[in-house]
């Protein structure tokens, strides 16, 4: 399931885009030297960006583990970004097979790449949807040809809403997301937060404002109204490295990565 075929035309590499420069900063190869510049611009304010970027990837293969070994067998994964292996649903459907998985974006490049997000056990299945985050009610809409909004979903949005100003009202697009999901769902979050160092996050923002793209890192305070309601699960939130860690999982570094995760229930 797609919105619309893929257009290059549709690609504007006159700017920087968000999830061009994540994928660079995972080494990735669909960026260009647009994103090279401001990507490098982060880079030189917050050299361990690039580890930030692999320790959100990681904290998103274990919840996604944790929640399928949990028994739930339905995702829905907003503000995807371009496919870097193992995707989610690689990672749930080696728990469970059966599991159904449908992906959204907004961005044209990461369409081009759909039919990477599409290759599905037999028994499971996976759909993409081109949309906004910003446009929850779309998003639902067209996830319901793939998900069973009666039986548990879990819902990720990793790295996601610190791209989301406060005027786009990201607790609202949470909270409207929230409400059409059954009683033992999920909802998996990670955000960048300025509380260890403002000025150097104020920088980076800067830098993804210029380039047209909303910016937003938030307290741990704000952080935890997103799970308003809701009952996180063990140990609670907590800073990505420290959120049920891999046995000898090692950064090499040891400054902290400013990413608050959690992951809740909905009772």
């Amino acid at each position: 399931m797609t919105d619309a075929g893929f257009n290059a035309d549709d690609i504007d590499t006159s700017k920087p885009q968000s999830a061009r420069m994540y994928d660079y900063f995972l080494d990735g190869k669909d960026n260009y030297p647009v994103d090279w510049e401001a990507a490098e611009k982060v880079i030189s304010f917050f050299p361990a960006v690039k580890e930030m970027a692999r320790v959100n990837r990681d904290f998103m293969h274990r919840a996604a583990r944790l929640l399928a070994e949990r028994g739930v067998r339905q995702f829905l994964d907003i503000g995807t970004g371009i496919p870097t292996e193992p995707n989610l649903h690689q990672i749930v459907q080696r728990v469970t097979p059966e599991a159904r998985v449908v992906y959204a974006d907004n961005d044209p490049i990461v369409l081009r790449h759909a039919e990477a997000l599409l290759h599905s056990t037999p028994e499971g299945g996976t759909a993409y949807i081109q949309a906004d985050a910003r446009e929850p009610e779309k998003i639902l809409a067209a996830a319901r040809e793939t998900l069973d909004f009666d039986q548990p979903v879990s819902l990720s949005l990793v790295a996601l809403l610190h791209l989301v100003a406060e005027e786009d009202d990201p607790y609202r697009i949470v909270s409207e997301l929230l409400k059409s999901l059954a009683p033992g769902s999920y909802l998996a979050l990670s955000h960048a937060t300025g509380d260890f160092d403002a000025e150097t996050w104020e920088r980076v923002v800067e830098v993804y404002r210029k380039g047209g793209t909303s910016a937003q890192v938030r307290s741990r305070d704000e952080f935890a109204g997103f799970f308003a309601g809701l009952e996180l699960i063990d140990p609670g939130i907590e800073l990505a490295e420290r959120w049920h860690p891999e046995p000898g999982g090692q950064y090499g570094r040891s400054e902290q990565i400013p990413l608050y995760v959690g992951v809740a229930r909905i009772p």
